[in-house]
């Protein structure tokens, strides 16, 4: 099964990306094929192709868990994503994970996503146990 890994940042992209390669590597250890996308630099990228997708991004600096603007855009516009089985998740931060995760599945769900689990994640080793776990199939 193909899967893709879209994820955003603002400010610390390493860690980020980090979590991102933890997760495909603990996806990836179930026998599916994984693509990280990175949601800021890779434009015009259609995610029709994959069976199951994973966004995820930073808060905001701030106390208000905001999203980048870059997020809803992209999904806006990355193709066939309605009835996706999905995973979405924030990075954590010493405010506003909580009400940023919630507001990233709020946007998911708007495209049509099927959002089957949820994470504030804060360390690639909890990324990879996350994604050994995640129901894929």
């Amino acid at each position: 099964m193909r899967a893709a890994i879209v994820f955003f940042s603002s400010s610390s992209r390493q860690r980020t990306l980090a979590l991102a390669k933890s997760l495909s590597q603990g996806i990836g250890q179930q026998g599916h094929q994984v693509d990280i996308i990175d949601g800021d630099r890779d434009v015009n990228v259609k995610l029709t192709m994959y069976q199951y997708l994973a966004i995820g991004c930073e808060p905001l600096p701030g106390f208000g868990g905001k999203l980048p603007d870059k997020v809803t855009q992209f999904l806006g516009s990355a193709g066939m994503v309605s009835g996706k089985r999905s995973f979405a998740f924030v990075t954590k931060a010493a405010f506003g994970s909580p009400k940023a995760l919630s507001r990233l599945m709020k946007s998911m769900e708007k495209e049509g996503m099927l959002i089957k689990n949820s994470s504030i994640l804060a360390s690639p080793q909890e990324a990879e146990a996350i994604g050994k776990r995640l129901q894929v199939k």
